[in-house]
């Protein structure tokens, strides 16, 4: 899953801990006509379009992330583009619709079902009768089998990423002719439409070594709609052909470039024309949105006939007026890369005309981390404040709003809205209350307005160098800001209000915030600002401020580690951090918010436990029960004493949620199942490991002659019927002149 910008897929106590009356799961309500799962917040924005209104031929040039290691979607360096190839190149017996939802994938699967649940769960797959590998083989049982056998973790000689559902297979057999494969569980598997998605043919899947070498940047049989034509590392591209042996819808397009291009590049290149289709951030957005409007007035004189005119002009004035002709010629110089920077700003916009932004919700949250393994976040009151004190609405907004999507907030960790397992169960921590917030701090001991000891000053700090033991220090490439994220914080305030201690700027906001506290609740009291009288004894510390004050224990004060990203793409997070910090500040919780290297952050800070709050994302899926629950299971001691957390990079888990869990994975009736996901989610929120914001905006570029492609949301592409319109059904701006499905209809 990813950071909003990064995607990969357990403390210590149970709810049963929680103080008494905390705990309120409120009822569930069952599957029918008030089924809570509703509807997308968004749909899909792929200018949707009939197959006879698009040309025949020409090639997709797609931005991604990256050029994948492998192409084995089952090993653990897959990454997203890896699952993109394998999605145009492979069968998938199920893919995901509108709603999130598994729907059976008819190019592949005449019909899929339990046959029997006693003594055990058999599935029978009846695959569709035209259903051929690129080689002409037909797919059949024996590549069901080695994908078991691969994936079952039987072999230790298969390096494989996952073996969920797979190591519950008993033994995969033909049925009664070459098109049936019966599948035999060994134990209940209500996830089983998850599995053969995608299916691998047995010559990747049969031996050890061509299932971790022989896949990884090529495939020779392939079963979609594309082939793999090449992966050229060297020009940061994969290239699909169209598959000559593909039985279903021929392709429109005859080939797809997905060229890596980073998020901060994706501009230029679309300018540039080296790109149709890109997912970019709400800046770009705006500036392709700016492009599409009608531009009024007559351009101004740009060129190099300008230039020299302009130049000539500033230089004899300021020559005229007293300068020297040096002074006079860096001016010049000054204003020429000005103007050039204007130019090129210009014709990028000019070209940027051609496309629009298509946007939905990605199937996907971001969400609040709260690292319970020690220290403050360890104790659940504390967890629990935290979480009381954020507005999510707010928040939602904060990012939403702006780009016209659905500003709500999420209300479950296991679906997203539209889905069939979705309920908002945040009930079961309680809505916003910075009362209630502070009176859980008081509980676990932290007291608005404690006092609090002075760290000593390390001199080493006045020579240039960090204090021992600070992150900077180790990492020696983060930046560490002050509470919320205002760079103007001082770093050697402990949290306490000192009267009279002033540290000579203008605190004289009259908004009625604390001053020097850019909006957040914190700094200092300066004396001289009130009435007579108003003031203790210079070195007193300040009366505690029931909604403001920092809260202290044992002398310290409470301040939470916040972790960012850095880099391209990572603004977003930095103002969601500011808000929630506010919001920390008004219960009287600190935040230092560092910033660190993009490429350090999951594995040297979050996947390690270094950090106390995090923003980052998971997706969702139409399989909770499987995929979630390494997300949310308590982590266990492993053999070598180390701490087994799985993808729970909280390290928040009780064994409730683990046997919700297993009984859901082991429910074969939807409706039940649906129950106990949504009983696991109630009490994930009470056990505030983690809290969920918003749904990820999904923003993509497109080439406004694009058809059935974009902000996809929860969907599966249909890459055969992706290409470019035909002139006949263009509108006057090149875009399908009637958008049929436009929003995913």
């Amino acid at each position: 899953m990813s950071h909003d910008g990064i995607a990969p897929r357990a403390v210590l106590r149970s709810v049963a801990f929680l103080t008494a009356g905390m705990l309120t799961v409120p009822v569930l309500a069952g599957c029918g006509s008030d089924d809570p799962a509703g509807e997308p917040l968004a749909g899909a924005d792929t200018a949707g379009a009939d197959r006879s209104d698009i040309a025949d031929g020409g090639t997709l040039r797609w931005a991604v992330d990256t050029v994948p290691d492998t192409l084995n979607t089952f090993q653990a360096d897959a990454d997203t583009t890896t699952a993109r190839i394998a999605e145009a190149v492979l069968p998938s017996m199920y893919r995901s619709d509108a709603r999130g939802r598994a729907v059976r994938n008819a190019d592949y699967l005449a019909s899929a079902e339990v046959v029997d649940t006693e003594p055990k769960q058999v599935v029978v797959y009846r695959l569709a009768q035209q259903a051929v590998w690129s080689d002409g083989r037909e797919i059949g049982a024996a590549d069901f089998a080695a994908q078991w056998r691969a994936l079952s973790g039987k072999d230790t000689a298969y390096w494989t990423a996952r073996n969920a559902g797979y190591d519950r297979i008993e033994k995969v057999e033909r049925g009664k002719n070459d098109l049936e494969v019966k599948v035999t569980f060994g134990r209940p598997y209500a996830d089983w439409k998850s599995l053969f998605s995608p299916l691998y043919p047995k010559e990747v899947m049969g031996t050890p070594d061509s299932f971790n070498d022989g896949a990884r940047k090529k495939l020779k049989v392939t079963a979609g709609p594309f082939t793999v034509d090449k992966v050229n590392t060297k020009e940061d591209e994969v290239v699909l052909a169209r598959n000559s042996r593909w039985w279903g819808d021929p392709a429109k397009l005859q080939k797809i470039v997905l060229r890596a291009v980073p998020h901060d590049k994706r501009v230029s290149a679309l300018s540039d024309g080296t790109l149709d289709l890109a997912e970019i951030d709400p800046e770009a957005a705006r500036r392709i949105t700016v492009a599409a409007l009608p531009q009024e007035g007559n351009t101004p004189l740009m060129g190099p006939e300008a230039d020299r005119s302009a130049a000539d002009a500033l230089r004899s004035w300021a020559v005229a007026n007293g300068s020297d002709e040096d002074a006079a010629d860096e001016e010049v110089s000054a204003r020429k890369k000005l103007r050039k920077k204007a130019e090129k700003y210009a014709r990028q916009q000019k070209a940027l005309g051609g496309f629009e932004v298509r946007k939905s919700l990605e199937p996907a949250y971001t969400q609040l981390a709260l690292n319970g393994a020690e220290g403050p976040l360890s104790d659940e009151r504390v967890r629990r404040a935290v979480a009381r004190a954020l507005d999510r609405k707010d928040i939602a907004g904060t990012v939403l709003k702006p780009l016209g999507l659905p500003a709500e907030p999420v209300g479950s960790h296991l679906a997203l809205s539209g889905q069939a397992a979705y309920a908002d169960s945040s009930g079961a921590l309680g809505k916003p209350d910075a009362k209630e917030a502070r009176a859980l701090l008081s509980d676990a001991g932290w007291v608005p307005g404690g006092p609090v000891e002075e760290e000593k000053k390390d001199t080493k700090k006045d020579e240039g160098e960090e204090a021992a033991g600070s992150e900077a220090d180790k990492e020696g490439k983060e930046d560490t800001k002050g509470s919320g994220g205002s760079e103007d914080s001082d770093d050697g305030d402990d949290g306490t209000y000192i009267v009279g201690e002033d540290d000579g700027k203008n605190h004289g906001t009259g908004d009625g915030k604390a001053p020097h506290d850019s909006g957040t609740g914190t700094g200092q009291l300066k004396q001289g600002g009130a009435p007579a009288g108003a003031y203790a004894p210079k070195g007193t510390a300040a009366p505690a401020r029931a909604d403001t004050a920092p809260v202290a224990k044992d002398g310290k004060a409470l301040v939470l580690r916040f972790v960012l990203p850095s880099g391209p793409g990572s603004k977003t997070l930095e103002t969601v951090a500011g808000r929630i910090a506010a919001m920390l500040e008004k219960i009287g919780i600190r935040t230092d918010i560092s910033t660190v290297d993009d490429d350090s952050y999951f594995k040297d800070h979050i996947a390690s436990g270094d950090f106390d709050l995090a923003l980052y994302s998971w997706p969702a899926t139409a399989f909770p029960a499987t995929d979630a629950r390494p997300v949310y299971s308590k982590p266990v001691p492993a053999a070598d004493g180390s701490l087994n957390v799985e993808q729970n990079w909280t390290r928040v888990g009780t064994d409730q949620v683990d046997q919700l869990f297993d009984q859901a994975i082991a429910t074969l009736d939807d409706s039940e199942r649906r129950d106990l996901i949504r009983k696991a989610d109630s009490r994930i929120w009470a056990a505030a490991g983690s809290i969920p914001l918003y749904q990820r905006p999904q923003l993509v570029a497109a080439r406004k002659n694009l058809a059935n492609a974009g902000a996809f949301g929860f969907a599966t592409p249909v890459y055969e019927d992706m290409g470019f319109l035909k002139k006949s059904a263009q509108g006057p701006e090149g875009s399908p002149a009637s958008k049929k499905g436009g929003s995913g209809s």
